[in-house]
């Protein structure tokens, strides 16, 4: 009895894994879930613990042990999706960014997006003028330290803290000029306000850029927006499709298509090159959901969607959330208190301490400031923009010592080639993945290069390709036996109908179709009669 006892025990021990979910202000909710939780049981846990009901801007992002990023499917098992053993650690960020911030019902929410914006503006993504720049940093400035007092803020006292990648001693300087001068007597709330609302009006807001290549080999930048599909190069944004005008997001190994109608009736068709099938699908994936997510009216039209034109070939996909219409006209309905918001300390996000982190200025004085995997120039730009290195395109190598620190620049290489740039918690995520060895960034003077070595072929993605090839065959195989059977099916029921025709009259008086008719059909088709008939009795009595 007590060997019994303890054997349910340990099962029950077996069924139940620690789940660590990293939130916006860098705190950490912990939790227990069993084996089989659906993605929604977590997601539902973490919304209830920050007291938040405007949910679905939001998502929870994890890291493979192949170091490739994902979001959650809250439809699938936890354990399932992570590919790793526990504990698992994830992170919970903005999946869809409000179109207008403005219009969120609870402070609650505008807040948490506001924290992720600024990530954004810190981490990069976010590309902006020195003057925007400046703004944006002076309304953090205002909603976390308040008012300007020259008994607390001392001379250069902006200069400790870092809110880009990169900046100048004449950006630290603008930034304290606008906080001193203009925006005295702004409460946290409007100071987050503002400074969403002017992030919003940035090309660049809710970007979350896949490093691709186009077709003549040079890098891009995908992403989705609130507004559309938009693609970088350089210091530009060179195509953007509104919502409206895509039409189908396509992909097949490490290729991506993009097809979209313009106007006049102009039909289009991007094609980029992602720098792994595993990436290009997330892309894919990424795409599908935006577009469901921003361009219908309601989540009953989201339809199954498939990589490939052919039913029995490539990945089938369906998001299954709600839809921006649906989001904003149910947060109208929300009638409580609003409830109540613990800020983070000054720039939590940025400065966990400040024996980690040193500020990183430029010694670029320019018009254009561009604290981002965007900062890329070309050609003519190269000998007046800052060479693309490690920091810009992984900035938080410069905040917390973490245990990837000592492999070089494997870490950082391993964030450019599958996905954009990963924050403090999203490096700690990937900690648990296996490392990939052999991968090699070059840098040329004056200009971005960039190139990845391999010094064997990795056994697991041989292995996985393998698998790949036997599931299609084996579904070309069952779709080809079902239609035949379907074919059978239909040639049965034409025979045995009343149709006068030449060849089924031939097939009529063939010795085999009359022992099939008299030895099958019809005792098949008295029985069916019979039960038909004892069913419709058996109703009838009821």
């Amino acid at each position: 009895m007590l060997s019994r006892l303890m054997s349910s025990s340990i099962r029950s021990l077996d069924r139940e894994c620690n789940c660590t979910v990293r939130l916006l202000d860098d705190s950490e909710y912990t939790c227990t879930i069993q084996r089989d939780a659906k993605g929604q049981y977590l997601f539902d846990l973490i919304c209830h613990h920050l007291n938040l009901l405007e949910k679905d801007y939001f998502g929870i992002r994890y890291v493979d042990p192949d170091k490739q990023r994902h979001w959650l499917e809250f439809t699938k098992s936890i354990a399932k999706q992570m590919k790793s053993q526990p504990p698992f650690t994830m992170c919970l960020r903005v999946k869809f960014y409000p179109p207008d911030p403005a219009a969120l019902k609870e402070e609650i929410t505008r807040y948490l997006v506001f924290l992720q914006v600024k990530r954004d503006l810190y981490h990069g993504r976010l590309l902006c003028k020195t003057s925007d720049a400046a703004l944006l940093a002076a309304y953090i400035l205002q909603a976390e330290i308040g008012d300007y007092d020259p008994g607390k803020h001392p001379e250069g006292y902006s200069s400790k803290f870092q809110f880009f990648p990169k900046h100048s001693e004449k950006l630290e300087r603008r930034i304290a000029e606008i906080h001193k001068t203009e925006l005295i007597g702004q409460t946290p709330e409007t100071s987050e306000l503002n400074f969403l609302q002017k992030a919003q009006m940035l090309e660049t807001y809710g970007v979350d850029p896949h490093p691709c290549k186009d077709v003549s080999g040079n890098p891009a930048f995908l992403a989705f927006t609130p507004f559309g599909f938009t693609v970088l190069q350089g210091n530009r944004r060179v195509h953007f499709l509104k919502w409206d005008e895509v039409t189908k997001l396509k992909f097949e190994a490490k290729t991506f298509h993009i097809y979209a109608n313009q106007k006049e009736d102009r039909k289009i068709i991007l094609t980029y090159f992602a720098p792994t099938p595993e990436a290009c699908k997330h892309l894919w994936k990424c795409g599908v959901e935006n577009q469901a997510f921003y361009k219908l009216e309601k989540s009953s039209q989201v339809r199954t969607v498939s990589s490939s034109n052919l039913f029995f070939k490539g990945s089938r996909f369906r998001y299954s959330g709600k839809v921006a219409k649906e989001v904003m006209e149910q947060s109208a309905k929300i009638k409580r208190d609003p409830p109540e918001i613990h800020r983070c300390d000054l720039n939590c996000i940025s400065l966990r301490d400040s024996a980690h982190s040193t500020p990183v200025r430029s010694v670029s004085h320019g018009d254009s400031f561009m604290p981002s995997r965007g900062q890329m120039v070309d050609g003519s730009e190269a000998s007046t923009s800052a060479v693309i290195s490690d920091e810009v395109y992984s900035p938080s190598d410069s905040m917390l010592p973490t245990p990837v620190a000592e492999h070089g620049v494997e870490m950082p290489l391993a964030r450019h080639l599958n996905g954009s740039t990963c924050s403090i918690d999203e490096e700690k995520e990937s900690e648990a993945g296996a490392r990939k060895e052999g991968q090699v960034a070059e840098f040329g003077p004056g200009r971005r290069h960039l190139r990845m070595v391999r010094s064997r072929p990795s056994p697991s993605s041989d292995l996985e390709e393998l698998n790949k090839f036997i599931l299609s065959v084996l579904r070309l195989f069952l779709v080809t036996i079902g239609l035949l059977f379907a074919l059978l099916l239909l040639l049965i029921m034409l025979t045995e109908s009343d149709l006068d025709i030449a060849f089924l009259r031939d097939i009529r008086k063939t010795p085999e179709f009359q022992q099939f008719h008299f030895e099958y059909f019809c005792p098949l088709r008295r029985w069916f009669s019979c039960k038909l008939r004892w069913m419709g009795g058996f109703l009838i009595s009821k």
